[in-house]
């Protein structure tokens, strides 16, 4: 049971800090909507935490990454590289080139918080039934 329930918690925290990443893209996109040329960027979900959650080679394995320089450094969890971001594509053309779509970024946004707190909601009640399992007086 404990191995599921860090299976779970580990998958619930990966789509927590990619539903932040995301709902930081959507927040620039939104604060830069009166930029000339700005592009707006998202990202597709549902590969990013497939990406994530996908067993990663461990060192000394084929596939595995090497630190070459002492300088190299980890990226924080959730956070996308440049390559796994997605530029939106305007339902208008506009003059300034700005590809942001208000409607959108704000559905997008509301969507996204919602599904954030959804995702917290879970962790809270996942960690809570572990609780209460392990003060159960029949506890194995």
């Amino acid at each position: 049971m404990l191995n599921r329930l860090t299976d779970t918690l580990n998958f619930q925290t990966q789509a927590l800090a990619l539903r932040s990443e995301r709902q930081r893209m959507l927040a620039s996109n939104i604060a830069n909507a009166d930029t000339p040329g700005y592009q707006a960027r998202d990202m597709n979900f549902s590969k990013a935490l497939l990406d994530a959650t996908s067993a990663t080679p461990s060192a000394g394995q084929p596939g595995a990454l090497a630190t070459t320089q002492s300088g190299h450094i980890t990226p924080p969890a959730g956070s996308r590289s440049d390559t796994d971001l997605l530029y939106s594509t305007s339902a208008q053309t506009n003059l300034d080139s700005n590809s942001v779509d208000m409607d959108r970024e704000r559905a997008s946004f509301a969507d996204n918080s919602v599904k954030y707190e959804a995702t917290l909601r879970f962790i809270n009640s996942s960690v809570r039934f572990a609780l209460d399992a392990m003060k159960s007086p029949n506890a194995a």
